[in-house]
């Protein structure tokens, strides 16, 4: 069966792609008209015909691509040829400009299938999707571990399967892969997948790069047994896997009797070594179990032999046991006396010699900088292009539905355009929250390709992909700054559905906000919420504080109370008027903070502070947020989940305010693996477990440890920091002074993160300051000035650490962004 279909698949093809004209002094496709080329389709003749409209000078990129792939096409039997549409040329491939962008795959006359051209963007990509759509019975595509295992069930006892996982559809190693089951497609099974879990799931350890397995299913009687796999490790190249296949096809351990220097096999002819267990007629039954064990996990590396000493002439030394020859000419077999089978192994591996092996088509290009290129997020897009998304569950918009929708409906809005890898990636995360969300939202998720409708995307001033803004009936959009993660776009949403902020009309209503009653479900998405406190005269106040609140819509809760009876909350929480109450419902802890600035930017600071731990756990993803204080990081090291002492003990510090010239946090070496090399950086080697250290990054660059003989109490930690501001303290290393810095200019995420925060109050904002200190003097009681807190916004929950008091063990200034 598997023959005869792919015998079929060899019959005559013919691709059209649809594009614009091109000319070329050394064009090397033929060309033809529409009534030529399809005169000359014949079932038995493949074809590759490349339709082009007079005129048109775009696609010339795709075109030397499509060059470059006519002569290996043409070794599979596959011809090129150009079409150019004459004026009046009957042809519905010869159509308008929007059908250039499709191309066309064909059987004789019979049309198999339909590509997008963007999926065939180098020679790799053509034919890897020309030979994939031939060989589509052939080479079975699997995304679960079910359909491995089903598979390989059915080929148990009759057949061989070879099984490989490539990051994307048209990538290089997806071309070597069809090229391969072109040609050994008769004799072995092959699957595909992109599905990086389903690798993970059969064991492997790498896998951050392509790779190809072969199943050993001949050999196994049983149902119940898995069939053994033994792993390609060289690169997925059309010679790479024509080499290890031929290997898998040698006979498993060969008995010899003659000189090893004589000895021919197909694995020195591929280039592999040879290895000889040495036995005797005594021992020959056990050294063949030996042998046969080797050869397993030599397999596809090295060709084992049993040489059998006692039938031979050959002078080998009396004590060794194996020999080891080497695929070089003229290199001498070496015996040796290896007394463990993993000995043998190892020195085969540590001997190992293999001449690199060039591509032909691949020489001339070059690699991508990996400097530069975000090669991650352009993986990811290329391995799930494959993977179909429910992009019904959003609705996708166009010129003329954007303003109706946005306009009659509570709407969510990706801008993002196909082109762009990082939009294609979070398009995934944007699916994956309209599946949460479905049948529970009444906010209308919608999405707009800005690749079609750039117009539409300018006019609401995207000039970056992806971009998510929140529409709302009479309010201006609402931009999503968070991270291109579900989670985060998820809690975005959910937290706007609530008014911001909140008007709570009674102190009952307010200690329910403030206990995390008020709004139970949201809480699952956020841990803090803020109540502004003002009195009724403080128009202007109350009108900054609602500013300050749509800027970080969507990332704190945040209330207002403005009743005649506020001054009973003020007096509880022991505050002055105008205040924040901080309340984090889950912790039990509610903390004021007096307003004593009317600036917008201020007050948004204070309430984006309030979104941050106490005493957070580090991650890749928070760090720059809280290296932004400029603080020193009292930091403790874990592995594993923090010991409640020391979580009690900083915590204790922190409601005393003994921390507030610091950032205490903890970084979990199990979470964050990475946190390792940081602490053997710090001493040379890894320290015992946990570890308290004091990293003052922006202002020397000391390292500090607490000292291993003392436990951490509040008493004792107070004294070692009182030390350490005194100078009686030695660092166990000082950073140096390299900067981090962007490999270009637009990858500086951190510059652009702290821009809107940056930027100046409005004029609009400027005018309500200067009438807001005229209203509010005249207005406000006469209190105790003495009592109000003076400092900068920022400075009321951060003080930094006067650096005077620092050890100078280095003059130079330090920047922020020094290493860890």
């Amino acid at each position: 069966m598997m023959s005869s279909s792919f015998s079929v698949f060899r019959a005559g093809v013919a691709l059209v792609l649809m594009c614009s004209f091109y000319k070329s002094t050394e064009d090397s496709l033929p060309e033809l008209t529409p009534q030529q080329y399809f005169s000359t389709l014949q079932p038995g003749k493949a074809s590759l015909a490349y339709f082009c409209q007079v005129g048109s000078l775009s696609n010339s990129v795709f075109l030397e691509e499509l060059k470059e792939a006519v002569k290996p096409l043409h070794d599979y039997g596959i011809s090129v040829a150009k079409v150019t549409c004459v004026e009046g040329a009957a042809s519905r491939y010869c159509g308008e400009e929007e059908g250039l962008r499709k191309a066309y795959l064909f059987r004789g006359n019979i049309l198999l299938r339909e590509f997008p051209t963007d999926i065939l963007f180098d020679v790799n990509a053509i034919i890897a999707h020309v030979l994939f759509a031939l060989l589509f019975n052939e080479v079975k595509y699997i995304t679960t571990l079910e359909d491995l295992h089903t598979i390989e069930n059915s080929l148990k006892g009759k057949s061989n399967m070879i099984f490989s996982y490539v990051e994307a559809i048209g990538t290089p190693e997806h071309r070597a892969v069809m090229e391969a089951a072109f040609v050994y497609g008769t004799s072995y099974q092959f699957a595909l997948t992109t599905e990086i879990a389903l690798l993970e799931n059969i064991g492997s350890e790498s896998i951050e790069h392509a790779h190809l397995y072969f199943f050993h299913c001949k050999l196994v009687l049983d149902l119940t047994e898995h069939c053994r796999r033994t792993l390609m490790e060289q690169p997925l190249t059309t010679l790479n896997i024509h080499v290890f296949v031929k290997t898998m096809n040698a006979p498993l351990l060969m008995e010899v009797a003659e000189d090893p220097q004589q000895v021919s096999t197909v694995h020195l002819q591929l280039g592999l070594p040879l290895v000889f267990i040495i036995s005797q007629r005594a021992t020959q039954e056990a050294d063949r179990r030996t042998a046969e064990w080797v050869a397993w996990h030599l397999l596809g590396k090295a060709g084992v032999l049993l040489l059998l000493r006692d039938s031979m002439d050959v002078n080998i030394p009396q004590h060794a046991n194996v020999a080891f020859r080497r695929a070089e000419k003229d290199v001498p077999v070496e015996f040796l006396v290896l007394n463990d089978v993993e000995l043998i192994i190892s020195h085969v591996k540590n001997n190992m010699h293999f001449e690199e092996i060039q591509e032909d088509e691949g020489e001339d290009m070059e690699g991508p900088d990996l400097a530069v290129e975000d090669d991650e997020v352009a993986g990811t897009v290329y391995r799930d292009r494959k993977k179909p998304l429910p992009l019904e569950l959003s609705v996708e918009l166009t010129e003329e539905t954007f303003n109706t929708t946005v306009m009659t409906s509570d709407s969510i809005v990706l801008f993002y355009a196909t082109w762009h890898a990082v939009s294609m990636a979070f398009l995934q995360s944007y699916i994956d929250v309209a599946v949460k969300l479905k049948g529970r939202s009444t906010i209308l998720l919608t999405r707009i390709n800005c690749a079609d409708w750039s117009n539409v995307c300018a006019k609401q001033n995207v000039t970056a992909f992806p971009v998510v803004k929140l529409y709302k009936e009479g309010e201006s959009p609402v931009s999503y700054a968070g991270m291109l993660a579900t989670k985060d776009l998820l809690k975005f949403i959910q937290l706007n559905k609530i008014s911001c902020p909140v008007n709570i009309t009674s102190i009952q209503e307010a200690e329910k906000y403030l206990r995390g009653e008020l709004y139970k479900d949201l809480f699952i998405s956020t841990s803090v919420s803020v109540l502004g406190l003002f009195s009724p005269a403080m128009t202007s106040a109350k009108e900054l504080f609602r500013e300050a609140g749509k800027q970080l819509r969507g990332s704190v809760i945040t209330g207002i109370y403005s009743e005649d009876d506020v001054w009973i909350l003020s007096n509880k929480y022991a505050t002055t008027l105008p205040a924040l109450l901080l309340a984090r419902p889950k912790e039990g802890r509610i903390e004021s903070v007096p307003l004593d600035t009317t600036l917008v930017q201020d007050m948004a600071q204070i309430l984006a502070n309030a979104l941050l731990e106490a005493f957070p756990e580090i991650t890749v993803e928070n760090l720059p947020t809280y290296l932004r204080f400029q603080r020193p990081l009292l930091l403790l090291f874990s592995d594993g989940s923090i010991n409640p002492q020391y979580r009690n003990t900083i915590l204790a510090l922190v409601r005393q305010k003994q921390l507030d010239s610091f950032t205490p946090c903890w970084l979990n070496l199990k979470n964050t693996p990475v946190g390792r090399g940081i602490l053997k950086a710090y001493f040379g080697r890894l320290p015992p477990l946990p570890q308290l250290l004091l990293v003052n990054l922006h202002s020397g660059g000391q390292v500090y440890a607490f000292p291993s003989s003392q436990s951490v109490t509040e008493q004792s930690l107070v004294l070692w920091l009182k030390h350490l501001q005194a100078g009686l303290e030695n660092p166990i290393t000082v950073l140096s002074a390299q900067e981090w810095k962007p490999p270009l200019p637009a990858f500086d995420f951190l510059s652009m993160m702290d821009a809107p925060a940056s930027q100046g109050p409005t004029k609009k904002v400027l005018e309500r300051q200067k009438a807001a200190e005229v209203q509010e003097s005249a207005e406000q009681q006469p209190r105790d000035r003495s009592a109000t807190r003076r400092e900068p916004a920022e400075m009321l929950r951060i003080k930094r650490w006067n650096t005077a008091n620092w050890p100078r063990d280095t003059q130079e200034p330090f920047h922020h962004d020094k290493e860890l």
